[in-house]
């Protein structure tokens, strides 16, 4: 499925608006970032992967955790009603769909199973090429 297109049950793809904190992650440090710009999902994902890769997995959990509650105030602001596709192919839905899967590695790794689960099943209902290109 392509942005643009809709899921099997008719519902159209959600698409973000651009990330105003996009640039300034592409050189800039994500605490300060994230400080300036604390709706960012890309921002607070960012600080999730770090976490995650320096085995820091309580502060990764609550990164990601905020955010993916960033993200779905967005998506909800966007149209999208609790379910439907947030396709990767548009750039702006990385940020949110990054952080979702920050939340499900590391719910994983302090071994809450079953928000592990069930935001791994969200990431693959809300884009496949997403999780495929995260790895889920």
């Amino acid at each position: 499925m392509s942005a643009g297109t809709s899921d099997l049950l008719g519902i159209p793809p959600t698409e973000l608006p651009e990330d105003p904190a996009a640039r300034g992650l592409e050189e800039g440090d994500p605490r300060t970032v994230a400080a300036a710009y604390p709706t960012s999902c890309l921002a607070w994902a960012m600080l999730a992967e770090d976490a995650l890769h320096e085995d820091d997995d309580v502060a990764a959990y609550a990164y990601a955790r905020t955010g993916y509650h960033r993200g779905l105030d967005q998506l909800r602001r966007a149209g999208w009603r609790g379910q439907g596709p947030v396709p990767w192919e548009h750039e702006p839905n990385r940020g949110f769909l990054r952080a979702l899967a920050a939340l499900a590695t590391a719910a994983g790794r302090i071994g809450e199973t079953e928000e592990q689960h069930r935001c791994t099943e969200f990431l693959r209902a809300s884009s496949a090429s997403g999780a495929r290109e995260l790895g889920f």
